[in-house]
């Protein structure tokens, strides 16, 4: 049984300038979920604390609609019930995992680049051959991931996609953060190493696999990711 580590956000601070709490993008945690339950694979939900929290707006109908909204409003829905399960990564073996997927939310920002214990079963799956896989704001699990095997950066080297820099001026959020120091996904590609490719647009469905590390820009390209994910490992 092929097994997947779907990391989560347990950031869930106040962040929006409307007042509105960041935390897990719904779809981008689901529609992952979603793609490697469907191909038969076993999907295990961690956070760094073991505690999670939703972005608010990703839980609006703008975003949120359809099966999607019938799956996560069913506190039965398979995925409801594995999220129920979400471990502390530090209670977990790094060995277990064949993919890793961080999912994402500007609450990764947060606290995917100081996330030890998700790196390191990120790293650990990295070196025993597996993929790892980040949509969105989750290349951010990248910031200060070392590879123990090769001392380096996990990603220097590589290239990799993520959330845009015009998607946060979109947002109006990039003044908050700065405020709160945090990099955006092309800061930390250049900070690691990695080469970071734009898409033609910030809403683009638009992933890329570069060897076994796999990443996609948006809400609407976590399908996507997920495939390639399942690609980047079956190939």
């Amino acid at each position: 049984m092929v097994k997947v580590l779907l990391a989560v956000t347990s950031a869930n601070p106040v962040f929006y300038a409307d007042g509105k709490r960041t935390g897990i993008f719904v779809v981008e945690a689901l529609h992952p979920f979603e793609v490697f339950r469907k191909k038969g694979y076993e999907v295990q939900f961690a956070s760094e604390t073991g505690t999670y929290g939703y972005d608010e707006h990703s839980t609006g109908d703008d975003f949120l609609n359809g099966e999607d909204r019938k799956i996560w409003e069913d506190p039965k829905s398979e995925y409801n019930v594995a999220l129920k399960n979400i471990k502390k990564a530090s209670d977990l073996n790094p060995n277990d995992y064949d993919i890793f997927f961080a999912s994402a939310g500007h609450g990764t920002l947060f606290d995917y680049p100081k996330a030890k214990n998700l790196q390191d079963i990120a790293a650990t799956t990295y070196d025993k051959g597996g993929v790892v896989s980040a949509v969105c704001h989750g290349p951010a699990i990248f910031e200060n991931l070392i590879d123990p095997k090769t001392k380096e950066p996990l990603i220097k080297g590589k290239k990799i996609t993520g959330f845009t820099d015009v998607g946060e001026d979109i947002l109006g959020v990039m003044d908050i953060m700065k405020k709160d120091h945090l990099l955006t996904i092309k800061e930390i590609a250049e900070k690691e190493g990695a080469t970071y490719i734009e898409p033609e647009g910030p809403w683009a469905n638009f992933a890329i696999a570069d060897g076994k590390i796999v990443t996609g820009v948006n809400p609407q390209s976590a399908v996507r990711t997920a495939e390639l994910a399942i690609d980047a490992f079956e190939g």
